[in-house]
């Protein structure tokens, strides 16, 4: 039987001391996430006390930390952006692309992430962009959410971008809308070439502008023949490049995104036991197929928060982006001229209602509204409640 833990307990747990043997070691980002996930949802964040309006039941509900890497934090962040997003979908079936990143190219990523990732980010969409426009395959300007995962199913550094991508686009005069094969969107071995040749491309050239950087095992690297000669390899390789089924409708599309677009490293539901010197958690086996794809790892804690902290990205990057059709700039117009070749009407704006709707949490006892009755700041506990009040009392006239 699975017991209750989370990433918080962990870092509570075994952060101080992860702190004092790692002093100098840890990034300000990644001590300002270890700090943000201990204190979620505890008096340190302050917080406030609701209180049923009928029966008077009453609890504490702390604030979150609202970090983009909490486990607790990525439901109601997920939600609303999900919103946001549903008036973007077109009544067209919709392909989910994968790049990767190869080992030897993750490896310098990790010691360069702000660069790299945004490399990474930005070859992917190109590539997308220029074999959709290609009159040989599709010859039409796609929409693109992309969105950067750094990790593998085990907490190792798997740096790769999903995309979702519809089944089609808007030819270059604007007149048209090109739909795709209904199972086939773009051939991915020409994707994976391009891919690579824009990739070592633009990687080279942020090397020759002093923008990267070398560490321990990888200083070597600060000398450009050898930088040259570590990639040389990868120059031949087949570049990953995985494209999937397309979905089963718009709403598919939304049920996928909600899963992928605000995902952390590790969620606190894989989590299986935790005992102060091992982490044991749930993953997935990729080189494995059916019952046996799902797997348990047992890592010491110290290497658990390593791997857990290797995910942290640098302050201000964006690990949702929108290409094509959908880039922030053009997306409004965009969506309405393809919904207009593809002869479907605009999303229906809903009047506001005439009453606000009530937002208020209903009361796990009755039913009835919970009332915020208290706040307070950080590091402060909420008064003690008053006794709750009869039901002959509270309706007395």
């Amino acid at each position: 039987m699975r017991t209750s833990i989370e990433v918080a307990d962990i870092l509570r747990s075994a952060g101080p001391a992860y702190r004092a043997a790692h002093a100098g070691h840890l990034s300000l980002g990644q001590l300002k996430v270890m700090t943000a996930i201990e204190t979620c949802r505890t008096a340190a964040l302050g917080g406030h006390v609701e209180a049923c309006d009928d029966c008077g039941h009453w609890r504490i509900a702390y604030n979150s930390c609202r970090n983009r890497h909490c486990p607790k934090c990525q439901g109601a962040a997920a939600r609303t952006w999900l919103a946001a997003r549903e008036a973007d979908l077109l009544p067209v079936g919709y392909f989910h692309v994968v790049f990767t990143l190869p080992a030897e190219v993750a490896d310098i990523a990790w010691q360069n992430k702000a660069v790299v990732y945004d490399l990474l980010f930005r070859a992917a969409a190109d590539t997308m962009l220029t074999i959709a426009a290609d009159p040989r395959h599709l010859g039409a300007r796609v929409g693109i959410t992309a969105v950067l995962h750094t990790w593998g199913s085990a907490l190792t550094h798997h740096p790769h971008v999903h995309m979702i991508v519809p089944g089609g686009g808007i030819t270059p005069d604007g007149k048209r809308w090109v739909s795709s094969r209904p199972a086939f969107l773009l051939p991915v071995r020409v994707l994976g070439a391009l891919f690579r040749r824009l990739f070592l491309t633009r990687l080279l050239a942020l090397y020759d502008a002093g923008k990267l950087a070398f560490f321990n095992t990888l200083a070597g690297l600060a000398t450009r023949k050898v930088f040259l000669r570590h990639l040389s390899p990868i120059r031949k390789k087949r570049w990953v490049v995985y494209a999937k089924p397309p979905f089963a409708g718009p709403q598919a599309v939304l049920a996928y995104l909600s899963r992928y677009t605000h995902r952390v490293a590790i969620s606190n539901q894989r989590l299986l036991a935790f005992d102060d010197a091992s982490v044991t958690f749930r993953y997935k086996d990729y080189r494995r197929s059916g019952a046996e794809r799902q797997q348990v790892m047992t890592l010491a804690t110290d290497e658990f928060i390593r791997r857990f902290l290797i995910h942290v990205l640098p302050r201000g990057f964006h690990r949702i982006r929108h290409y094509g059709l959908l880039a922030s700039s053009t997306h409004k117009d965009a969506m309405a001229l393809a919904r207009s070749l593809l002869g479907g009407a605009a999303p229906v704006e809903e009047p506001e209602p005439e009453e606000p709707p009530d937002h208020r949490p209903p009361c796990p006892c009755c039913g009835g509204h919970m009332t915020i009755i208290e706040t307070f700041a950080r590091c402060y506990q909420p008064r003690a409640p008053p006794p709750p009040v009869s039901s002959a009392r509270r309706h007395a006239p």
